[in-house]
């Protein structure tokens, strides 16, 4: 879902970066194969996500919610040398598919891929200090994924969040459960004096957080 109209986010794409050869495949592969293939992170905000880990050049990186493994290339990008992404999927079907992603961008070595519920295997994860870490699985608990990773994210680094504009919901006077999770969720990030802030209206909006 994106908030912006349509002829804006086709400017906004030419004139970004051009989606890589292999993570072209992964799209057309999503949007062939896979339900749901809205919720890939996709050309603009992947160049977003690649973007900020670049310029972060972090370490350790978690990411909730691998789905067909495309922002975790993105945010591939930018680790260092010796640096690993802990991604979080709960469908172990997925795990051929990813593997193969993974090989045909040649970061497949970069990769630690768990499979199982996300809080689970956020407590049971042995790193304690995280450079950045992305939140895009089941929105219902995006609070309470933000609240498990906060200790675990180090100072000045990123949590970012996906789907805080809620295909605009949040914001529209709607009083369906899902957007006033969502809205919570904004809320309480708002009001937390222990992180700086912002959200981009990037496709169905995505909030940047940085840890003091």
């Amino acid at each position: 879902m994106e908030i912006l109209p349509h002829d804006l986010q086709l400017y906004l794409e030419d004139h970004c970066d051009p989606e890589p050869a292999e993570l072209q495949k992964i799209n057309r592969y999503t949007y062939l194969k896979v339900l749901r293939p809205h919720m890939l992170s996709g050309h603009y905000q992947g160049r977003l996500l690649s973007m900020l880990s670049k310029m972060t050049q972090p370490r350790r990186i978690l990411e909730i919610g691998t789905f067909t493994g495309y922002a975790t290339i993105c945010l591939a990008e930018g680790l260092t040398e010796d640096g690993l992404i802990h991604t979080i999927e709960i469908d172990r079907e997925f795990e051929e598919m990813l593997n193969q992603h993974f090989k045909s961008t040649n970061v497949d070595k970069k990769i630690i891929q768990h499979f199982g519920p996300a809080a689970q295997i956020i407590v049971e994860i042995k790193e304690d200090s995280f450079d950045m870490v992305f939140i895009d699985a089941d929105k219902k608990n995006n609070l309470h994924y933000f609240n498990l990773v906060f200790d675990k994210v180090r100072p000045g680094g990123l949590i970012i969040i996906d789907n805080v504009l809620w295909k605009g919901k949040v914001y529209g006077g709607e009083t369906d459960a899902d957007t006033k999770t969502i809205q919570e969720l904004n809320d309480h990030i708002a009001k937390d004096t222990r992180v700086e802030k912002l959200i981009l209206p990037v496709r169905d909006g995505i909030m940047i957080i940085r840890k003091k």
